[in-house]
């Protein structure tokens, strides 16, 4: 490869520019450091490592000069992370001290002492080694409401929330994603009861193959890891992940989860309370509960996804002596603005039946058949019927 002299010069300056990006970065992280700022240290770490590692790329650089910015991007990573551990084992430390005394050992020695036999003997019962489910996974076409479930689950209990996807824990760094992945975990043990949700689970845990990279390979690995608590403690933390596509996920992963829970696709009457819910209490309409039942027929397949979409399409029309809202590129349409219209002149015209219909006609269900009988298969092997 051939470079003329200016875009030399120009490659040159850029790696300059880098260089001293990263070291300004490094001194901002090494002051931040001694001052004990570890959050604000950890980041300019990192950023530096960044600045020098980009730099190596741009222009001509001997090879002791790349060894030397090699080592120092790997040292200013490796810092950062000693970083990591050290702010969550301070975390540890102060929970640990809040939990402990001696005079909160006595009074449960008291209280111990006080119970009576029959108290004694309910406790007795609940002494098994049976346990609740701690990984729960949940599948079905999209659109159904698993994200949703999750999201309802958060509000309801009196735990940490963590939601997580596929793009917060990739990265473009070797060793990042597995790191990400143990942090996650390692803050849900520290901030117990905790719910750890996973969206898109298949994106991160997929079936393994031959051409997958070394990389994903370690991501499930250190999921498989943290989620069977090897060397931890789980107790008090829920993993609750969704997918679209069960059969996708790699073996290790599915068994791990204890619960496959199906949310099918909603039937006639959560879809008939579906088109009631999207188009609101105060929307103006003229249908009946009988134009509400016959839309719940009409769409079959369709997800409430699916459903919000359909409520959102009608067009409406008015009366021609009055104006009504329309898209800007609308026939004979004319631009005004609220301040050139009086009120009685404006109109808002009801949702009719005829209105849902067309809609209906124009926004398809986006599962098919062929999804579904995927989803039953996968259900009668590893899942349950969700309700």
């Amino acid at each position: 490869m051939f470079y003329t002299l200016k875009e030399s010069e120009n490659m040159a300056s850029d790696q300059t520019d880098y260089i001293k990006k990263g070291i300004a970065y490094a001194d901002i992280a090494t002051k931040e450091d001694e001052q004990k700022n570890y959050g604000k240290a950890s980041k300019n770490y990192m950023s530096a490592a960044e600045c020098l590692l980009v730099a190596k790329k741009h222009g001509n650089m001997n090879e002791d000069t790349k060894v030397m910015i090699t080592k120092k991007a790997e040292s200013y990573i490796n810092r950062a992370e000693q970083i990591k551990k050290l702010l969550l084992s301070e975390g540890s430390k102060k929970k640990a001290v809040a939990k402990g005394g001696g005079d909160g050992n006595k009074k449960n020695g008291e209280d111990e002492d006080q119970v009576g036999p029959e108290r004694k003997e309910m406790t007795q019962k609940f002494a098994s080694n049976r346990k609740p489910w701690g990984r729960i996974l949940l599948y079905g076409p999209p659109g159904t409401g698993k994200s949703y479930l999750a999201k309802a689950i958060a509000t309801e209990c009196k735990s940490t929330f963590i939601s997580v996807s596929s793009a917060d824990l990739l990265s473009k760094w070797l060793g990042e994603s597995e790191k990400s992945v143990r942090y996650v975990f390692e803050l849900a043990r520290e901030k117990q009861p905790t719910i750890v949700f996973i969206d898109e689970i298949d994106a991160l845990c997929s079936s393994r193959s031959d051409n997958e990279s070394e990389s994903a390979r370690r991501i499930k690995t250190e999921f498989l890891v943290q989620m069977e608590g090897v060397g931890n403690n789980n107790q008090g933390v829920l993993i609750l992940a969704a997918t679209n596509i069960p059969w996708g996920l790699d073996s290790a992963i599915r068994r791990r989860f204890e619960k496959r829970i199906y949310i099918p696709l909603p039937e006639q009457a959560a879809r008939r309370s579906m088109f009631k819910l999207h188009l609101g209490p105060n929307a103006h309409h003229t249908l009946t509960e009988h134009d509400w039942t016959e839309l719940s027929q009409k769409s079959e397949n369709y997800s409430g996804a699916d459903i919000a979409v359909v409520v959102k399409n009608p067009q409406r029309g008015g009366p021609d002596f009055l104006w009504v809202a329309c898209s800007p590129g609308a026939p004979q349409a004319t631009e005004l603005t609220l301040d050139e219209i009086k009120a009685d002149e404006l109109c808002e015209p009801p949702v009719t039946m005829s209105d849902m219909l067309a809609a209906l006609s124009t926004q398809k269900a986006t599962v098919g058949q062929a999804d579904l009988r995927q989803h039953q298969k996968f259900t009668e092997e590893y899942g349950q019927e969700g309700s």
